[in-house]
């Protein structure tokens, strides 16, 4: 029996089929750029950004980041000719309430042993200061032998409780 969220699911999807119009959009990013971000649900890139469909790549992950995307991110450039990283983070993010060892206790506690154990050398990637992490995941980009030299990167806030965005790097 399908969930009240697969219900929903189908039927937005059946309204938003009913006046699709853009199924000729080509495959690379239009504008070739990628917009890496938290997998946040207060943040609605396309809106906040002004990112039509077909303009760009949008990766999301907790906490947005660079080395969790990497794979993504050599994806769009190497395969779909991306030429340009916009990185942001954002004001309130749950990566800033917790360490490595809470996330490893947890998933103990609630999991058990072995899921533990498989996730026993996992990152979770937590930072304590929003700008510096900013700061770190372009430095990290620059500094990867993945990412082109030619690739324009840079860093930005989105305050959740203002809708506004600002420049770190």
């Amino acid at each position: 029996m399908a969930s009240s969220i697969q219900k929903n699911l189908v039927e937005k999807n059946a309204e938003y089929a009913s006046k699709f119009t853009k199924g000729d959009l080509a495959l690379p990013p239009a504008k070739r750029y990628l917009v890496l971000t938290c997998m946040d649900a207060r943040i609605d890139p396309a809106a906040a950004f002004g990112i039509d469909l077909g303009d760009a790549h949008v990766i999301r992950n907790a906490g947005g980041s660079a080395r969790d995307a990497q794979r993504s991110i050599i994806i769009s450039e190497q395969l779909l000719g991306t030429k340009e990283i916009v990185l942001v983070k954002h004001t309130g993010c749950g990566m800033l309430t917790f360490s490595n060892e809470d996330a490893h206790s947890l998933v103990k506690k609630n999991l058990g042993p072995s899921a533990a154990a498989e996730i026993a050398t996992l990152d979770f990637l937590p930072f304590s200061n929003l700008e510096d992490a900013v700061r770190e995941d372009v430095e990290y980009l620059k500094r990867s032998a993945t990412v082109p030299d030619d690739v324009t990167i840079s860093g930005w806030i989105y305050e959740v409780e203002t809708g506004k965005i600002r420049q770190v790097v």
